[in-house]
């Protein structure tokens, strides 16, 4: 990690945790901290369908990173499932859980996924032995309640193309800083349905927003691949700006060369 770029040797150094917070401060972390980190790391467990994690109300004695694959958390409705944030390998998905031991909502898996769980109990020695390292883990749920505030946020202000575009160039982003997505987008296991759930519309009203966005030129969605063809475009289209994920600027666009050029 340098500069908060993303390094590959980070994964064979610290396989379970090599994520967490690259792109942002990670590359501040000591070589120390980090293996506190990875240390806390019980047992890791691999799903190869989508399915519930945490229910909503259940107790829990450990919290959970993602290592691999996609996390949504969710709130269920009368009649359907409401999308609340997403997650992508890195994240700790319910740091919440150590303060409040229940959640206030579910997390559910987006397709195949391998997670990590640090009990709490693994957690209470860092917070007494390790206070610098248990800063960090604050940092990394202020960054969620941050997403939360943003999507939030988007669902009052934007009609449904644009809440996709905002979701697409958010996830793009966000993947870019963990080493995963590429210049021209990113593979994903997302379906019409998960983006209805996410952007509080009917599947009929996705596949027709979908369809404006292919046709102005702006992403592409099929099943397995989000195409990207205009970062800046994107960004403009879904009124994203990526401060609120407190990334390196590295990671800013795919054309931030020709706008260092322009000016």
């Amino acid at each position: 990690m340098i500069d908060g770029v993303w390094n590959a040797s980070e994964l064979k150094a610290y396989p379970n945790t090599g994520r967490f917070l690259s792109g942002r401060t990670r590359h501040e972390m000591t070589d120390a901290q980090k293996r506190v980190l990875e240390d806390a790391i019980e047992e890791t467990a691999t799903f190869k369908s989508s399915r519930r994690i945490l229910e909503r109300g259940e107790v829990y004695d450990r919290s959970t990173i993602l290592i691999d694959g996609f996390v949504m958390r969710s709130m269920d409705g009368p009649e359907r499932r409401h999308g609340l944030s997403f997650h992508v390998p890195g994240d700790f998905v319910d740091l919440h859980c150590f303060a409040l031991k229940r959640l206030d909502h579910n997390i559910d898996t987006v397709g195949p996924v391998t997670l990590g769980y640090a009990p709490h109990r693994r957690l209470q020695r860092i917070m007494a032995e390790h206070p610098d390292v248990a800063r960090i883990l604050w940092f990394a749920t202020l960054i969620d309640a941050a997403i939360h505030r943003e999507w939030v946020m988007k669902l009052e202000q934007l009609t449904v193309p644009r809440r996709i575009a905002h979701i697409f160039a958010e996830n793009w982003y966000r993947l870019r800083l963990v080493g995963l997505g590429d210049d021209d987008g990113y593979d994903t296991p997302l379906t019409q349905g998960n983006l209805a759930e996410m952007v509080g519309a009917t599947t009929i009203h996705v596949n027709r927003a979908l369809k404006q966005l292919r046709e102005q030129g702006i992403a592409r969605f099929s099943r397995g691949r989000i195409d990207i063809s205009d970062a800046r475009r994107l960004a403009e289209y879904g009124t994203f700006q990526p401060d609120y994920l407190y990334g390196s600027d590295a990671y800013l666009s795919n054309d931030s060369d020709d706008e260092a050029a322009d000016d």
